[in-house]
């Protein structure tokens, strides 16, 4: 006896999925929060300073002098966005970039006198953004949202 395999189309095996909701989707979510991170983050940083300069500039004030690779591998950065980092920071002589005396084909970076005091007081002013940022949340979602990105990052 033949079987209607019509019915297979209709009626789906196994438990159904839910309708896919735009606005209950992490990637979407984390997005509009990065944007509101972000936005914060360029009103009231100093400098000019973006989230990567920012953050190279933080790394280097907390590991101190490092090849330009192991400094775009602690703030996961590829080696050429790292390079262009560098290069304007050095530019603007937050930092120095010399050839490694022990291995030519790398950088050593290290901040400038001028480097650590900006980055002094931009670490001041990132922990306000960080506050401003989690402000909606109470001191119990605060460690866990860290703790959760942590985790999945």
């Amino acid at each position: 006896m033949a079987t209607d395999d019509s019915t297979e189309l209709i009626e789906p095996k196994g438990p159904e999925r839910p309708p896919y909701v735009l606005d209950e989707q992490i990637g979407f979510l984390m997005r509009i929060a990065n944007q509101r991170h972000t936005a914060i983050f360029t009103t009231r940083m100093i400098e000019g300073l973006t989230p990567p300069q920012f953050a190279t500039l933080a790394k280097l004030r907390e590991v101190g002098p490092c090849s330009q690779n192991k400094l775009g591998r602690l703030v996961y950065l590829d080696a050429a966005t790292i390079k262009g980092i560098v290069d304007r920071l050095s530019a603007r002589g937050f930092v120095l970039a010399t050839d490694d005396p022990y291995d030519r084909r790398r950088r050593a970076v290290a901040l400038t006198d001028q480097g650590r005091e900006v980055t002094n007081t931009a670490v001041e002013i990132a922990a306000d953004i960080t506050e401003a940022t989690l402000a909606p949340l109470n001191v119990e979602e605060r460690r866990q949202i860290v703790s959760l990105l942590k985790k999945i990052g």
